[in-house]
């Protein structure tokens, strides 16, 4: 039954411990982009504990050197903390708990957005703590099919949705070759290397950019 899943879905499939809830696709995106910071010590920080499972899951993953770190609004996911496992208790959307977050936990190596899902709060959660993830590090925000639902400020083509947002993403990440003024290199160009975008998943993979150049090799043909 498990022989062509990887690590993440095994455990997945065989948990018996605290809830856990995941689409089916989920796992080998997260082990596509995760699998290189396993058996290291790294920072993990995810947005939305709920039962704790998934933290659970990580802390098995990544092995005994990651510190986890989790965030949520109900005061009673303070009671699922263990083991390299700390808890903050606050709501996503608002700055200033954020900021305090950043004050108390190192550079994150590894960010999962599993939060409320709104707009209000996927915006606010980057804007805030994107800065904190480290120069190699990875964003991963998920559930984002909750921006083509109105419930949660989302619509299709809809100016305030997170993925009408992220679009922007994709301009500045090739911002050194833009010739108008309305593009300009920032910091999110100098410090990403990648945007991977799945079903309801988007990754941004961090790397510290210098201006690209060309070169040419070799004789020409005429």
């Amino acid at each position: 039954m498990h022989d062509n899943m990887n690590d993440l879905e095994k455990y997945f499939r065989s948990n018996t411990d605290r809830l856990i809830h995941k689409w089916n696709h989920y796992f080998d995106i997260y082990d596509r982009h995760f699998n290189r910071f396993r058996n290291k010590d790294i920072t993990i920080l995810e947005i939305g504990v709920s039962h704790g499972g998934s933290l659970q899951m990580w802390k098995n993953y990544f092995g005994k050197d990651a510190k986890i770190y989790g965030i949520d609004i109900e005061p009673k996911c303070k009671e699922l903390e263990e083991e390299n496992v700390k808890i903050f208790i606050g709501s996503q959307s608002d700055r200033n708990f954020l900021q305090e977050v950043k004050r108390s936990i190192p550079k994150i190596d590894i960010l999962i957005d599993d939060g409320g899902h709104t707009m209000e709060q996927l915006k606010v959660s980057f804007e805030e703590l994107f800065d904190h993830v480290s120069s190699d590090g990875v964003y991963l925000a998920e559930d984002l099919h909750t921006s083509y639902w109105k419930g949660y400020g989302g619509g299709y083509k809809k100016r305030n949705s997170f993925i009408e947002y992220s679009k922007n993403f994709i301009d500045y990440l090739n911002a050194y070759h833009s010739k108008q003024k309305k593009l300009k290199v920032n910091e999110f160009t100098r410090s990403v290397d990648s945007l991977h975008y799945y079903d309801s998943i988007l990754v941004v993979e961090k790397r510290i950019k210098n201006e690209p150049y060309h070169e040419k090799s070799g004789k020409p043909s005429f």
